[in-house]
């Protein structure tokens, strides 16, 4: 009897054992994780995301013949594969195949060697792949899109359950100066933002990149400024209306009946190096790779229904000057920010405060 208990231990045993060896079940994930380009011809890092890759080429580069590199999920493939050299006059197609076989994600690459825009009057949105919120994008003059736009609504999506793109935190609005407009209401983000502690989201666009998947886990890390700009910045101007919501939220969830929520709008420019690629939200004020600022004094900033005209000049900061050799170089990012509510990446502001945003004008030297 003995022995027979002790073999059917020793056969369960085995099966176990045996059975931790069987083949795990293939990868589904069709992603590109990265993209290079050999020869140092990028100005910076490609945006990558969901669908899309936006890559700004140096102006002595040859875009007719440039061969991307990637990297891809485990096990997935890439057609046409990496470092085949192709035409980017237009946009390129990639098919990336998961490992299993099963799924299949289409990338759209773009370049381009031009500096971004400097006249933005938010004509231009279009639903991500999802449909599921806005993203603004500029028009090129070959019809090319570009996006150096970003926004949170990525990391909103994540806590919004059904809402409808036009009730994300930002979304264009048919009611702007001339045509439509930019508008940034802050939002709630219900219970599952409220389990996070991040109880609202601000409505936000800035110029840079938003990682939504590490949105959750680090929000202020995830927003990423600038991209590189070839000019001297002088002033920033535009248009405005702003209404702040009726009940101000402490981070905590607490109303905190003495305080009154307040927009923001402020453009900086700073330099790079291989340490600092990109500033973010823990640092877009405080860097010491900054070079000037744009920003609105709390002073003048007011509530109204009628668009306002706004002016702000980029001031030096102490001890920083502009190197001739490096903006030839492409060693400055400039970057505009908008929001809704000035602390919404701390997760303090007012449900309901919008900002609307149009016509506005990046004003910089001739180079």
């Amino acid at each position: 009897m003995k022995r027979t208990q002790l073999l059917l231990i020793l056969f369960i045993a085995i099966f176990l054992f045996t059975s931790c060896f069987k083949d795990e079940a293939l990868n589904s994930e069709a992603d590109i994780e990265t993209c290079n380009i050999p020869g140092g011809v990028l100005k910076m890092d490609p945006r990558i995301e969901n669908d899309r890759i936006s890559m700004m080429i140096k102006q002595t580069a040859d875009i007719t013949r440039l061969a991307p590199e990637f990297t891809l999920t485990p096990g997935a493939t890439i057609d046409p594969l990496s470092g085949t050299e192709r035409d980017f006059t237009h946009p390129q197609t990639y098919t990336v195949t998961s490992e299993d076989g099963i799924w299949k994600k289409v990338y759209t690459v773009s370049c381009t060697q031009n500096s971004i825009s400097t006249k933005y009057d938010f004509e231009h949105a279009e639903l991500d792949n999802t449909e599921r919120y806005y993203v603004f994008y500029e028009v090129l003059p070959n019809n090319q899109k570009i996006y150096f736009w970003a926004s949170g609504n990525g990391g909103f999506a994540i806590v919004s359950g059904n809402s409808q793109p036009q009730d994300y935190p930002t979304t264009p609005y048919p009611f702007g100066k001339s045509g439509n407009c930019l508008k940034l209401e802050t939002k709630s983000t219900g219970l599952l933002g409220a389990l996070s502690n991040m109880r609202l989201a601000a409505g936000n666009l800035f110029i840079g990149d938003f990682k939504t998947l590490s949105a959750m886990e680090d929000p202020l890390g995830a927003t990423r400024f600038g991209v590189p700009f070839d000019f001297v910045p002088i002033r920033l101007k535009g248009y405005y209306q702003y209404k702040a919501g009726p009940v101000f939220i402490e981070k905590d969830g607490k109303k905190n009946p003495n305080a009154k929520d307040s927009f923001d709008i402020y453009a900086i420019l700073y330099e790079t190096d291989e340490q600092t690629k990109y500033l973010t939200g823990y640092d877009a004020l405080t860097s010491p790779n900054l070079i000037s600022i744009a920003r609105f004094k709390d002073e003048d900033k007011k509530e109204s229904s009628d668009w306002t005209f706004f002016d702000l000049p980029f001031n030096d900061l102490p001890g920083k000057e502009i190197d001739p050799m490096k903006l030839e170089q492409g060693k400055y990012n400039v970057s505009i920010i908008f929001t809704s509510s000035i602390e919404g990446g701390s997760f303090r502001g007012a449900v309901g405060s919008t900002l609307l945003i149009d016509e506005v004008e990046l004003i910089h030297e001739d180079n």
